[in-house]
């Protein structure tokens, strides 16, 4: 079944400040006791969204004015840390469809990546004024246009860097590798007998 072929993905903003955010952050391990990755989403930052006493705190992602948001602005060294895959799954299940940090942990990239959720690097200045904006008008709707290679917000337009295969791999429609493998099964048995085991 070919997959989507994502070019633009839109929606709200939220500003969730900070560098080297990482994996234990995001989903803290306790949570990862878990068969599927379903339901993975109401743990996104549990333990920095909730006090000692399990209250909420004044997170971001606990502002009213953002729980419809589906597009992330962070720092530097997003998904730092451990390499798990339930990162990325549990920003996915939160509803988020694209990241757009400083830079990016290498395998939370690729992982986020085969999720079909863009990763978008911007610069410093980019990102102070992208998240002065985003805080001053929640209901700011964003775009990443995966083709020009640019952020919209408003009349304001900021130039991302991301890798030339994962933008190729999310334009195309061929992010998921699982779904690579099976629709080349042909290709990969004539490749297996070809091979010489001796």
């Amino acid at each position: 079944m070919p997959l989507e072929k994502i070019t633009t993905v839109t929606g709200q903003g939220v500003y969730v400040p900070g560098d080297d955010i990482d994996t234990d952050r995001i989903i803290p391990a306790r949570f990862m006791k878990c068969v599927t990755f379903d339901g993975l989403g109401e743990y996104l930052f549990y333990d920095v969204r909730h006090d000692g006493n399990d209250k909420l705190t004044e997170h971001a992602l606990n502002n009213p004015n953002f729980s419809s948001a589906s597009i992330m602005l962070s720092g530097m060294n997003f998904g730092c840390g451990s390499s798990r895959e339930h990162a990325p799954q549990s920003l996915y299940r939160a509803g988020f469809r694209a990241i757009i940090a400083g830079n990016f942990a290498e395998i939370f990239f690729g992982n986020s990546i085969n999720l079909g959720m863009p990763c978008v690097s911007l610069d410093e200045a980019g990102r102070i004024k992208l998240a002065s904006m985003i805080e001053s008008d929640p209901t700011l709707e964003l775009k990443i246009d995966l083709v020009d290679r640019e952020i919209v917000a408003g009349d304001t337009h900021f130039n991302f860097d991301i890798r030339d295969g994962a933008r190729e791999s999310l334009m195309n429609g061929k992010w998921d590798p699982i779904d690579e493998l099976l629709n080349n099964v042909t290709s990969i048995e004539k490749v297996a007998k070809s091979l010489s085991y001796n």
